[in-house]
């Protein structure tokens, strides 16, 4: 593949990655993963790599703002702790990921897939709790849990964490779903998963360097996108179209995993 291609490619698969990160308010990593492997034909490994590598940069931060003018807000504490987790977790995921094979991580990443998704379905008959969104509301342990699960999905899966944080938030402690989702693409923004890229790259399991400025420019177009559609929309339609969007990413990897 010629590096112009390598470019389009990567601009293909970030502009999609972003749409779908911009819309349901999570990091872009689990899109970045699976149209790695299906557009760039990566293996598994340079795929999670590629996903954190290209995640460094702020492409988060237009899809953050469109969540931030629409009224939600992402306390400082809570980021706080998040992130401490998120450190700590993606540093023990990247060195586990770098130890087993590419099924393993396949499998992995459809029962993570199919847990999220449990969650989101029992969450969507709840609902949100009165003052969920205040700070004072939230203590820090189930924060750094989070943040740990987080760090650590993102890690051995290469897909951001931003998908934990959202469901951590929306179905566990029950904030406002849009508040979740500014939260989680805060991450985004703060190059929390350096540790787990650094991994990654030390090892050499990346993609071209064409794919990825392509990836990161794609990144940035259709995060700002998909965050200005997710403002137009319900939280019942967010939570509906998380759910589909999960589910087709665990049913992709399923084949995957078997073929």
């Amino acid at each position: 593949m010629s590096w112009i291609h390598e470019l389009l490619a990567g601009g293909g698969v970030g502009l999609v990655a972003g749409l779908a990160s911009g819309f349901s308010g999570t990091s872009p990593g689990g899109g970045l993963v699976i149209f790695s492997v299906l557009l760039l034909g990566a293996e598994q490994h340079v795929a999670q790599g590629t996903s954190l590598i290209t995640q460094i940069p702020p492409t988060g931060l237009a899809g953050a703002r469109r969540y931030w003018q629409s009224g939600n807000r992402s306390p400082l504490p809570w980021i706080v702790w998040i992130g401490i987790g998120f450190l700590i977790g993606g540093m023990g995921g990247g060195y586990a990921a770098a130890a087993v094979s590419d099924a393993v991580l396949q499998w992995t990443y459809v029962a993570y897939l199919v847990a999220l998704i449990a969650l989101l379905i029992l969450r969507s008959d709840r609902k949100d709790g009165d003052g969920a969104g205040d700070r004072d509301k939230l203590p820090w342990p189930p924060l750094l849990l989070i943040g740990g699960l987080a760090g650590f999905s993102s890690g051995f899966m290469g897909i951001g964490g931003g998908l934990a944080i959202t469901v951590g938030l929306a179905a566990g402690l029950r904030v406002p779903q849009h508040q979740a989702q500014l939260v989680s693409l805060i991450f985004s923004v703060i190059p929390t998963n350096i540790p787990a890229a650094w991994i990654y790259w030390s090892k050499g399991l990346m993609v071209g360097w064409p794919a990825i400025i392509g990836i990161v420019a794609g990144l940035w177009v259709g995060t700002d996108l998909g965050a200005r559609a997710a403002n137009g929309v319900n939280k019942t339609v967010l939570r509906r179209s998380m759910i589909a969007l999960v589910a087709l990413m665990a049913l992709y990897m399923t084949y995957k995993a078997l073929s």
